[in-house]
């Protein structure tokens, strides 16, 4: 059966027209969905026959929790096993201003990142749109609170599944379903240069953040095998293109990783290479995973870093650890629990 949360409100229109319903009834049945209705049974507006025939025709594919840690600083890593048993991570991040969840986009992932925990799970498919907005869902009923915030830094490249990441930030857009805002929805990319510029053309107010992490090709490469297809100066003048089109700022994405990419001359070549761009710089100690090759640069060497930035007019801040207690490595959870994955 279909996941019924695969739909978009123009979607449930024309399947109830083709049971033989009204199409109006389509908003009711967005918003009991994405309300977190655990079964078709709830939606108690709706008539007996109607609500037959969404049993026969759809599934509500609600997630099962394999596991859940829970940090002393309130961040929450679940493992959500799926309707073809397939599992994957999302996290719950506690803030002043609300609660941020950081959602996968593909079980497994291509990219290959050495300093990413999911460059070490085979990929085996791509997520759809309403599994995407299961995870909120699926948080949200757990622990009965608002989500406030998306980002697509999970598992998996946004962009390498690019139309169903697209769907489910409309969904969750959608004033008639969770209602999020698009500056409170951000969508993170590894560089893939053709999707940067589709993304600037679609109007909608989310931000992008750039995994960057290098401020040069030699040192991308190292780290990043995108850096293969796409040069640094290509992904820059991306970025520019974006920014003119947009006028939203972009977030890159840099992780400091001890003795590769952390020097003062790393930092001076960085602020050389965003120099007048619309950009904020996130400043990430990278995660030390099980088996990797990299560590995290000192808090000395970060404070310099960022100092160096500050004084060459790049805005950047250090991003607070969190969940730093327990598996905090993206995929670190799903790849330790599920060994058989393992590449």
């Amino acid at each position: 059966m279909q996941n019924i949360k695969d739909l978009d409100i123009a979607e449930l229109e024309n399947k109830l027209i083709e049971l033989g319903e009204k199409k109006y009834r389509a908003k009711q049945i967005f918003k009991w969905v994405h309300q977190g209705v655990r079964s078709f049974d709830d939606m108690t507006d709706l008539s007996m026959t109607l609500r037959d025939k969404l049993k026969k025709e759809f599934d509500l594919c609600i997630y099962t929790i394999i596991d859940k840690q829970v940090s002393k600083d309130g961040t929450k890593k679940y493992l959500f096993q799926l309707a073809d048993k397939n599992t994957i991570e999302t996290v719950l991040m506690k803030y002043k201003y609300g609660n941020s969840i950081c959602v996968s986009s593909q079980i497994g992932c291509k990219m290959g990142c050495k300093f990413c925990a999911s460059s070490k799970v085979k990929f085996i498919r791509s997520l759809t749109s309403g599994e995407i907005v299961e995870q909120l869902l699926a948080v949200t009923y757990d622990i009965g609170e608002r989500i406030s915030n998306v980002v697509f830094m999970g598992i998996g490249e946004p962009f390498d599944n690019y139309d169903n990441v697209l769907k489910a930030i409309h969904i969750i857009n959608n004033p008639h379903g969770l209602n999020i805002g698009g500056r409170h929805i951000s969508v993170s990319t590894c560089g893939i240069v053709p999707k940067i510029l589709q993304f600037a053309e679609e109007g909608i107010q989310s931000t992008l953040s750039i995994s960057l992490h290098a401020p040069n090709d030699n040192i991308r490469k190292s780290m990043m095998p995108i850096a293969e297809r796409y040069s640094i100066n290509e992904l820059i003048d991306a970025c520019k293109k974006y920014t003119e089109k947009t006028n939203r700022r972009i977030t890159f994405e840099y992780s400091l990783v001890n003795g590769v990419n952390d020097t003062q001359k790393d930092a001076n070549e960085l602020a050389n290479l965003l120099h007048g761009i619309l950009c904020h710089v996130n400043l990430i100690p990278v995660n030390s995973i099980k088996n990797g090759v990299y560590t995290k640069s000192s808090d000395e060497r970060i404070q310099k870093f960022r100092d160096i930035l500050d004084k060459r007019r790049i805005t950047a801040t250090v991003r607070r650890e969190l969940g730093s207690d327990i598996e905090a490595a993206c995929g670190q959870l799903r790849r330790d629990r599920l060994k058989e994955d393992i590449i």
